[in-house]
């Protein structure tokens, strides 16, 4: 194997600067889906030990990308991840450690369990998940709504990059789906996770894209 001593972002610049580098491409009919954009994950400011932020924007872009679905008819979904008193219901997932800030603890009706409070959410026209798992499709009615609208493109937003965006990415596209991440709106806990995850994602899963690409695509008519 050959050694680097670049770092994970210098890395993914570097695949993403190349410009042979193949792309799935946007189709003809796009979802969003927006990946546990919680405060248990996203507000810093009562959260520490578990909320993460890569781009200070994050919530600002997919607020717009949003209503820019929205405008044209396109599934908005949002997925949060909570859990009955006793955590039975996380499974071997809630297994490993059990203090406060653990996964399992995230409980129904929690602080932690709602989502961001600087969300603009139609709670009529948007679609609204409960997972348990990592991916938004297992045990839950995405893949339906998205085969019910027709839909050819999943545009993912969330987070952790290295974990739920991730398994959504790789789901996605098993499915089918051409799988659109745009960069500055998924975040994690740390860079190296996020940038290293970033390129795995681009040489193998998704197309990772500027947001501004994905403001083109969807304000296209």
């Amino acid at each position: 194997m050959e050694r680097s001593d670049k770092t994970a972002r210098q890395l993914y610049d570097e695949i993403k600067a190349n410009p042979t580098r193949a792309r799935f491409g946007f189709g003809q009919k796009a979802a969003i889906v927006n990946i546990d954009i919680q405060n248990a994950y996203t507000n810093l400011a009562e959260f520490p030990k578990t909320a993460y932020e890569t781009d200070p924007n994050q919530i600002q872009y997919i607020n717009q990308l949003n209503q820019l679905a929205r405008q044209k008819g396109l599934p908005v979904v949002f997925t949060y991840v909570a859990y009955m008193e006793s955590g039975a219901d996380a499974g071997v997932w809630g297994t490993r450690t059990n203090t406060p800030d653990s996964l399992q603890n995230i409980k129904f009706g929690s602080r932690r369990a709602e989502l961001d409070d600087r969300l603009v959410i139609d709670r009529i026209q948007d679609a609204i998940y409960c997972k348990k798992m990592p991916s938004p499709f297992f045990e839950t009615s995405l893949q339906s709504l998205l085969v019910w609208h027709q839909i050819d493109t999943v545009i993912l937003t969330g987070g952790s990059t290295s974990g739920c965006i991730r398994a959504a990415a790789v789901d996605s596209l098993s499915r089918g789906y051409r799988t659109i991440v745009p960069e500055e709106c998924v975040a994690d806990k740390h860079e190296s996770y996020h940038f290293a995850n970033l390129t795995d994602l681009l040489l193998k899963y998704a197309d990772v894209v500027p947001v501004s690409e994905v403001i083109t695509y969807l304000s296209t008519p």
